[in-house]
C-alpha cells in the first residue's frame, strides 16, 4: 500500500507526489514496488486529468487498474483533496475483484480521513498512526 501527497499547498513541487505512507509484504521486493508505483503514478495523472476534462462528476475516486505487469496489477484511487493511493497486487490472486479492490480503497480512505482529523497530526507528514497501520495490515494480510 502507497499513499501520496499531491495538495500544492502542502508542499513545493519537488516534493510533491512524496510518499505518506509504504507498506509492502514481503519486504524483499522494496525497490521493485517502489519503481512500479512511482511509474504509475503517471497513469494516474493522465486518468485524473481525463476525468476532469470529461464530466464534472468528481464523486468517483476509484481510478481502477492503472496497469498491470507481468507479475502484479496497479490499482489507484484519488481523494479529493489530490491524496492518491496505490496498491499492487499479484497477478495470479484471482480471488480479488475489482468491487472487493473498490471496497479495499474506501476502508483505506475513512482509516485515512480519521486519522487525519487527529489535531496532534501534521497534513503532509509521514503517516505514523498505529491504528492505520492496524487497517492497512489487516487489509493486506486478509488478502494476500
Amino acid at each position: 500500500m502507497y499513499v501520496f501527497t499531491n495538495v500544492p499547498n502542502l508542499r513545493p513541487p519537488p516534493l510533491q507526489n512524496y510518499p505518506l505512507y509504504i507498506q509492502t509484504i514481503p519486504t524483499e521486493d522494496d525497490l521493485k514496488f517502489h519503481y512500479t508505483v512511482h511509474t504509475s503514478l503517471d497513469v494516474v495523472e493522465e486518468k485524473i486529468n481525463n476525468v476532469g476534462k470529461t464530466t464534472n462528476d468528481l464523486r468517483e475516486l476509484y481510478l481502477g487498474l492503472l496497469y498491470p505487469t507481468e507479475d502484479y496489477k496497479v490499482y489507484g484511487y484519488v481523494t479529493n483533496t489530490k491524496i492518491k493511493f496505490v496498491v499492487v497486487v499479484e497477478s495470479s490472486n484471482t480471488a480479488l475483484r475489482d468491487n472487493e479492490i473498490r471496497t479495499m480503497f474506501r476502508k483505506l480512505h475513512n482509516a485515512y480521513t480519521d486519522m487525519v482529523c487527529n489535531p496532534f497530526y501534521t497534513p503532509g507528514d509521514r503517516i505514523t498512526s498505529r491504528v492505520f497501520e492496524k487497517v492497512v495490515n489487516g487489509m493486506m494480510l486478509q488478502d494476500s
